[in-house]
């Protein structure tokens, strides 16, 4: 059965160099709207759901073209303010071969999103609007206030007996140095509200300062992830491993611990158009499973597929529907349909 989920987060104007020319190459950009919230309610309206976004606009007219790009998503907007002059913007150059792609982020902590005063979103009405929340890392290294309001709704949902998601995405540039320590209090604060949570052995150990004696990823995995579920009493964890290969092909395996267990996707290996935002499609799709209740081997299967698909389209926004990714599931390579 459809539910209604929202998504808290900042819409980010993507402004990417052509092919794979650097920023000190190239002389045209182009733009989209995006943005963690973005993706995720965006990908979870396709899956027949009504996402939301909750999120601040400014009143001009870059604030006009994002909500209208908004709209193109399918994603419903009765939780977006209106306030401030700006939006936060990132340039994106293409990697290649040894090259990694690079995003350089400009005018964030001035934009409408990250300058919300108090009391600007109606958290009691907006809890009482939908059955699940979603909250990212990248949100949470913004500032102060913006951490407020992210435990202010998440407080507001769980009043409402609402789920409330919570992924990791720890971004090391927006939290600078000693980033680690200063972000763990404000992670484990979320983790103690969240029902569903994206992490793996990286975050734990990073972010949360755990230790382990285990050397193998898979093992640190399997040590850490029980614990913190335990701690924290989170219902569902769930994440990704990735491997990148010399052929600029990615093999990406999913997990899901859920009820004292693990489930494991098959190791998936594809090539690569654009990459940003395909960890939104796996968070997705493992929301998805699990307001839809199936089983943790389709959940998994299912998230890790639409991870993969969401390699395969341009821009940061997942588009793959539930048959799309249902069928992906089932079939190799493909020739044209007809």
């Amino acid at each position: 059965m459809p539910k209604r989920i929202a998504a808290f987060g900042e819409v980010m104007m993507r402004l990417q160099v052509p092919g794979y020319e650097l920023l000190s190459q190239g002389n045209t950009l182009h733009y989209t709207f995006s943005g963690t919230g973005v993706n995720v309610a965006s990908a979870l309206a396709r899956f027949g759901h009504t996402g939301s976004l909750i999120s601040r606009l400014p009143v001009n007219p870059l604030g006009e073209a994002a909500a209208a790009y908004l709209r193109k998503l399918g994603i419903s907007t009765p939780f977006i303010q209106k306030g401030g002059n700006y939006i936060g913007m990132y340039f994106l150059e293409n990697g290649f071969g040894a090259r990694p792609s690079r995003v350089t982020y400009s005018n964030r902590l001035e934009s409408s999103f990250n300058t919300a005063p108090e009391g600007v979103y109606p958290y009691d009405d907006i809890a009482r609007g939908i059955d699940a929340v979603h909250f990212c890392g990248i949100t949470l290294a913004m500032n102060d206030g913006v951490r407020q309001h992210m435990q202010a709704l998440a407080r507001a949902v769980k009043r409402q007996s609402g789920l409330v998601i919570f992924d990791c995405n720890y971004r090391p540039s927006l939290w600078g140095e000693g980033g680690y320590d200063k972000a763990k209090p404000h992670y484990e604060e979320m983790l103690r509200l969240a029902d569903i949570v994206m992490m793996n052995e990286k975050d734990a150990i990073h972010t949360l300062g755990m230790s382990t004696q285990k050397e193998q990823r898979e093992e640190q995995l399997r040590e850490l992830i029980p614990i913190i579920a335990e701690q924290y009493q989170i219902s569902v964890i769930a994440g990704t491993h990735r491997r990148i290969h010399n052929d600029n092909s990615h093999s990406l395996r999913g997990y899901l611990y859920k009820d004292q267990s693990f489930t494991f996707s098959d190791m998936l290996t594809f090539a690569v158009y654009d990459r940003i935002g395909a960890g939104d499609a796996f968070t997705s799709g493992i929301v998805h499973g699990e307001l839809e209740g199936y089983l943790p081997e389709k959940t998994v299967a299912f998230a890790a597929t639409a991870g993969m698909l969401a390699h395969t389209v341009s821009g940061d926004t997942p588009m793959a529907t539930e048959e799309e990714i249902l069928r992906a599931m089932t079939e190799s390579a493909r020739d044209v349909e007809r």
